[in-house]
């Protein structure tokens, strides 16, 4: 297994809408393995393909605190067949926007049809965290990203403010290059 790089606002792949996995073989599996390790190590409670550029419809998710033992789901083609008309409100926050949470509302609880990891066609009943963590991981199959539901204001802030701290990292490597291209 390995780490994958995880993509951050201002980056535009983030969004891109992936598209439906065809078979899973090999490759599949080894991209569900790392994204979890990857997940994990963030840490974080879900992620998407697209999140470390692979437009793919796959997400992990594990809702389970610290002190519970692991129990990782593995959703292949994941869609949203019911969503309950009550709404909950979390503060929400993302691997793809670092260090930023908001409250984010969303239907209270959903019914979800995936693919498992070996292909079998499953359907879970989720309300509380795991249906939240189930719709923003959905939105980002989507080309979304929890900051979307919020107002625009809030929106045009946070984008700014990555995108400014993005030009700022890009102009210091540039300058650590300058600087070892004049020191060699």
């Amino acid at each position: 297994m390995a780490l994958l790089p995880i993509l951050t606002l201002p980056d535009p792949r983030l969004r891109i809408v992936s598209k439906p996995v065809e078979s899973i073989d090999a490759e599949i599996q080894r991209l569900l393995d790392d994204m979890l390790e990857t997940m994990y190590e963030a840490p974080g409670v879900g992620l998407a393909a697209i999140q470390v550029g692979a437009p793919k419809r796959i997400v992990v998710i594990d809702t389970a605190k610290q002190e519970e033992d692991r129990s990782p789901l593995f959703l292949i083609n994941p869609e949203i067949i019911w969503a309950s008309e009550e709404l909950s409100t979390y503060n929400e926050g993302c691997l793809s926007v670092p260090e930023y949470y908001e409250d984010v509302q969303r239907p209270a609880r959903v019914r979800l049809r995936h693919r498992d990891r070996k292909g079998e066609l499953q359907e879970i009943d989720a309300e509380g965290l795991l249906a939240t963590v189930i719709q923003h991981e959905l939105d980002h199959l989507e080309g979304g990203l929890f900051i979307d539901h919020l107002s625009r204001l809030k929106r045009e802030r946070v984008v700014k403010k990555f995108t400014k701290a993005a030009r700022l990292e890009a102009a210091h490597r540039i300058a650590e290059q300058v600087t070892e291209d004049v020191d060699a």
